[in-house]
């Protein structure tokens, strides 16, 4: 690395923190607060942390002559001419002259401390881009300072930072400066571990970000792959990591019902089921009784692919509850999808003498209270329900097991609120995902759960062949629908998302289920979205599970929770306006049953790029976990971790594909750290959280 402006002398971390070691970097930075918390900042360890997205090199000058046009200079030159001009629009123009030739400033938008700098006579230097104007060269809203002939130049790159309405680069830069001042920047990292895993100081890296000298490679800075930028990602990827290693620990100190795996009632249901467990399912079972049988609070994610079978992985861990006289409650975020579970469930343990609870937001008076009552007495030892299970009148004073589906689909408060239900003790939980996590998403943002991995279908399971078709072919898609229900099969007609509004998606919804029940009168086409009554949209899902309707027009409702065998076509209107872990949620709506099965895209043209790579991807895997992979790529790590961080924040610098390397060697350091310098943990966590650093909660 080249050397930065010289450091002052700090110490690693050997075992204990400095006193007051980040205790200046507490303070406020600047009374414009409000600005700065918009940003995230909200003290001086704050300030440093906010690093530059680019850079422009201000430490030379370039004659006008030299000045090459589309590209950013820096010109050092006398104010010839300055007026405002009123054609075509109201504007500040400004002519400068050097020995070399003539270039013109254009402002358009300016105050009267523009027009005083750029008095004639004036020497200026201004940086901006160069283009071919009406006059001849110019720059449009340059960066314009007043100088003397021979004053220095800047000695370092000048960093643009991430910024707000009202706060200026300048003032950015000048807090830097302060901050830089007023903090003590002791390496927490000790020397040994820093020196083994070759990583530059911690000062020098973060005066390296902010002050690069000029012959600092600006490709390697901008696209962070400088030895500088791989310091600053290890340490917020080991941070996050130290944060999440506590929150596993934290709750294994709290106290939960031991559930042991008494094996009778899981070995009469296996006995009796049409099908045999798959490796997956058996090791994951295995892997959940143990956990269920320990004194601490299991926390485990179980996740898999569409189709992967995990409805009955939890229906085994149900019962292990059951057996050991305890509550078992599974709680989706979807009627559709709850009910589904419901009947799944009610199916299986009722002939075992486990009786099974429904509980939903749009029970009529008389069927809740009964629910209600069969919880309250015993007689159902497992409740199965969408958020309606969380509400206080539903006793689960013995929930032993929680069960969540889709868990990224509740906040965290509902979780929590499933998880108090029981005084004293905390209930096991069991997190489920049909959306499969990406391995280095596992590693960073899960790394306080334990995971169970689904990664094999059953047998049986029959592959989908996906058809990328454009929508001038529509009538063709209209007629394979009609080829497949005559061959005594059903399809799914899956409406466009319209994201800006759902009014727009229903008025969709409705025009397509009547332009299919026209063009399809021989068949029974039926409607399903999110604006139905759920005992409307169950009549509906009932005629199509029985094939009494053979067209399925429906919004995303059907993404999760729908099993109907016989339904072995889906086409996708605007294919391209769905994210790919729906669109592959989706397809995997079909292939349930023994019929070859399609899965059709139909697709507006012009693509997007990003159109075109969720299309190309969906289209050359049924990989669930090679998808995620993608969509990780696509769109972040957002969507995936859903609201099940309430202490973790997004990284804001490492990249999950870029430095997977890094996360390993995180997740290592941070034990060493936790166990060895506890005291450098907790001043990484101070350094990077601030006051903020509060531990996961679900």
């Amino acid at each position: 690395m080249t050397d930065a402006p010289k450091p002052r002398k700090t110490h690693a971390a050997k075992g204990k923190t400095p006193a007051g070691a980040d205790a200046p970097a507490r303070k406020p930075v600047s009374a414009l607060t409000g600005r700065l918390h918009k940003l995230g900042i909200y003290n001086d360890a704050d300030m440093l942390l906010h690093l530059p997205m680019r850079y422009e090199d201000e430490t030379r000058v370039v004659s006008i002559r030299e000045a090459a046009p589309g590209l950013p200079a820096q010109i050092e030159a006398e104010v010839e001419h300055a007026e405002i001009t009123f054609k075509p629009r109201r504007q500040l123009v400004a002519k400068l002259r050097d020995d070399s030739g003539v270039i013109y400033l254009r402002f358009l938008n300016f105050y009267p401390a523009m027009q005083k700098l750029l008095e004639p006579g004036r020497r200026v230097r201004a940086f901006g881009e160069v283009r071919s104007g009406f006059w001849g060269e110019e720059m449009i809203h340059p960066r314009v300072l007043a100088v003397t002939e021979g004053e220095a130049l800047p000695q370092s790159l000048t960093p643009i930072y991430p910024a707000t309405a009202g706060l200026a680069q300048a003032a950015l830069r000048k807090l830097v400066l302060r901050a830089f001042e007023r903090s003590s920047l002791v390496d927490f990292l000790p020397e040994a571990l820093r020196k083994s895993l070759r990583l530059a100081g911690w000062e020098r890296s973060l005066r390296f970000l902010h002050q690069p000298p000029p012959e600092a490679s600006q490709s390697a800075l901008e696209e962070r792959s400088h030895p500088a930028w791989r310091r600053v990602k290890f340490d917020e990827l080991l941070t996050q990591q130290i944060q999440l290693r506590r929150a596993y620990i934290e709750r294994r100190a709290h106290a939960a019902a031991s559930l042991p795996a008494q094996g009778r009632l899981p070995a009469q249901l296996i006995a009796a089921l049409p099908f045999a467990l798959t490796g997956a399912q058996a090791r994951a079972v295995d892997e959940i009784a143990r956990d269920l049988a320990q004194a601490y609070p299991m926390q485990r994610l179980l996740q898999g692919d569409v189709g992967s079978g995990k409805t009955i992985v939890a229906a085994l861990a149900m019962l292990q509850a059951a057996e050991n006289g305890l509550q078992a409650a599974l709680m989706a975020p979807t009627e559709i999808l709850a009910e589904q579970h419901y009947r799944k469930l009610d199916q299986w343990l009722t002939p075992l003498g486990i009786g099974v609870a429904w509980l939903s937001g749009s029970q009529k008076k008389k069927e809740r209270a009964a629910m209600l009552e069969k919880i309250a007495r015993g007689e159902a030892l497992l409740a199965v329900g969408t958020h309606a299970l969380i509400e206080d009148t539903v006793g689960l004073e013995k929930l032993g097991l929680a069960v969540v589906d889709e868990q990224h689909r509740f906040g965290v408060r509902q979780r929590l609120a499933l998880r108090e239900k029981v005084a004293g003790r905390l209930p096991h939980m069991l997190m489920m995902s049909a959306t499969p996590i990406p391995r280095t998403l596992a590693m960073s943002y899960m790394a306080d759960l334990d995971v169970s991995v689904l990664d094999e279908l059953p047998p049986g399971r029959t592959p989908i062949v996906t058809k990328l078709v454009a929508d001038s072919r529509r009538e063709e898609v209209i007629e394979r629908v009609r080829d497949a229900c005559r061959e005594g099969r059903q399809a799914y007609w899956v409406c466009p998302l319209i994201e800006e509004s759902e009014t727009l998606q229903l008025q969709t919804a409705v025009e397509t289920y009547e332009t299919l029940a026209a063009e399809l009168a021989e068949l029974r086409v039926g409607l399903v979205h999110g604006r139905l009554k759920p005992a409307e949209k169950a009549e509906v899902m009932e005629a199509f599970l029985r094939n009494e309707t053979q067209v399925l027009v429906a919004t995303t409702v059907i993404e999760v929770g729908v099993d109907v065998p016989n339904a072995s076509l889906m086409v996708i209107e605007h294919a391209e306006r769905f994210g790919l872990a729906q669109l592959h949620q989706l397809r995997g709506r079909v292939g349930r049953g023994a019929a070859a099965s399609t899965c059709v895209l139909v697709y507006a043209q012009p693509l997007s790029q990003n159109g075109r790579e969720r299309l190309k991807a969906i289209f050359e895997t049924t990989d669930g976990f090679e998808i995620a992979r993608r969509d990780l790529q696509l769109r972040g790590p957002g969507e995936f971790i859903g609201a099940r961080q309430s202490g973790v924040p997004l990284l804001r610098y490492a990249d999950l594909e870029a430095d997977v390397d890094l996360i390993e060697v995180a997740k290592q350091a941070a034990e060493e750290l936790q166990a060895r310098y506890p005291e450098a943990a907790d001043a990484l966590l101070r350094r990077w959280y601030g006051g903020r650093a509060e531990l996961l909660k679900a």
